[in-house]
């Protein structure tokens, strides 16, 4: 870990330990009735987690590895039912094997199965990627095409796994509503949809458009390594003023942060390659360790 990076989590932990302990009441206390909230206070509340989220993760990024857009296409495609890092540990043998579309359309289906077979779903995922892969060949020249319409035809593809290509291949701003998303903005009373369009829309609605992958990523980062599902970090928890759930988790400071995953616990990222800027440490290849 580089200096400058090693830093960077320093700071960032620091803040998150300081944060953890309010100098006001949060949002909502457990057990205690908040009073309605404006559609403004909610607004003006959410662009405020935005902006520290912004400062406890600097260097928040897509965590699939990925060198092209049709890498993280793919990428994303087998990243459905199963982890990041699972796909980052598979998809270095994959794309040894078919480096392009023309490549991966032209695939023995069993032998692809069995690369991709630790992600799961491994043969609907052979299916899907080896016709978005002659689709690219046969419509698009081999190239990824780079508007939401077009990629949400290709076999496979939704919305989400769209707005990711969209937003960290091609700069486009787009709002990723994955679990960890949908969960979050849920928690914050950001929108009470249950329909990932839904809570796509409400969202978009509150923050600029300039904001809208970076934000993306935050929100993803803070579910992955502190707001969990089952046990939130909420003692650990650098917004818990500003959050209407606080409490559905361990408000000890001390038993929160042993929640704490990923670099903020000190373990290893997801990404093989992480971004040079990110504090934590690579993951491990498949089978190593």
């Amino acid at each position: 870990m580089g200096e400058q990076a090693a830093d960077s989590l320093k700071k960032a932990t620091k803040r998150a330990s300081e944060r953890a302990k309010p100098a006001r009441e949060p949002v909502a206390v457990k057990g205690r009735k908040a009073k309605p909230e404006s559609h403004l206070a909610m607004v003006r509340r959410a662009r405020r987690i935005n902006r520290e989220l912004a400062e406890v993760y600097p260097y928040a990024h897509p965590e699939l590895d990925f060198k092209n857009p049709f890498e993280l296409l793919v990428a994303t495609v087998l990243s459905a039912q199963t982890t990041d890092l699972r796909v980052n540990q598979t998809t270095p043998a994959l794309f040894a094997a078919y480096p392009t579309p023309e490549d991966m359309a032209a695939a023995v289906p069993e032998e692809m199965e069995e690369i991709i077979r630790p992600t799961g779903f491994f043969r609907a995922k052979t299916k899907s990627l080896m016709g978005l892969s002659a689709a690219l060949r046969d419509d698009f020249g081999g190239e990824v095409p780079g508007r939401l319409e077009d990629l949400v035809k290709l076999p496979g593809v939704g919305r989400k796994t769209a707005n990711v290509v969209l937003g960290n291949a091609f700069g486009v701003p787009g709002i990723t509503v994955d679990t960890h998303f949908g969960r979050l903005v849920r928690r914050w009373k950001w929108t009470e949809q249950e329909d990932p369009e839904k809570v796509e829309a409400d969202v978009a609605a509150i923050f600029p458009k300039s904001e809208w992958t970076m934000l993306s990523h935050r929100v993803v980062f803070h579910g992955r390594r502190i707001c969990h599902a089952r046990r939130p970090a909420c003692g650990a928890c650098p917004i818990a003023p500003l959050c209407p759930s606080y409490g559905e988790g361990e408000t000890g400071p001390e038993k929160a942060r042993k929640l704490l995953k990923y670099e903020m616990g000190g373990q290893p990222g997801q990404r093989l390659s992480p971004p040079p800027d990110y504090p934590g440490k690579p993951a491990p290849a498949l089978g190593a360790g």
